[in-house]
């Protein structure tokens, strides 16, 4: 059973940094993608980032480009986000997700992160 848990979530002011963490557990993760989503109130959860566990090429959002940074450490299990310059459109619940690399849907989702930007 794959179970993600998200860490690292909370309050910054605009321009400030966080760092997100999904450990991942319960798979060898070789063959898949990990991926991070954001779902801001009364919106769509929408993509933010992915990245291949196994040579780790990586995809943005146009919306975070040259902001975020999705990385894996695959000796921890473990993804990150990290995100530089945040707005205070950034505010959002992150979710951590997986799926099979040549699945056409992420099907493993981790509980979510509260990330609040303050103007």
């Amino acid at each position: 059973q794959v179970q993600l848990v998200e860490s690292g979530g909370g309050l910054v002011q605009a321009g400030g940094s966080l760092r997100l963490s999904c450990a991942a557990s319960g798979r060898t993760f070789s063959s898949y993608h990990m991926a991070w989503f954001r779902q801001a109130l009364g919106k769509e959860r929408d993509f933010v980032a992915q990245i291949s566990w196994g040579d780790g090429t990586t995809y943005y959002a146009d919306s975070v480009k040259g902001r975020f940074t999705i990385s894996r450490d695959t000796a921890k299990n473990t993804v990150y986000l990290q995100m530089n310059s945040l707005k205070p459109e950034d505010t959002a619940v992150y979710y951590c997700a997986a799926k099979i690399s040549f699945g056409r849907t992420y099907n493993y989702w981790g509980q979510g992160t509260q990330v609040t930007v303050s103007s």
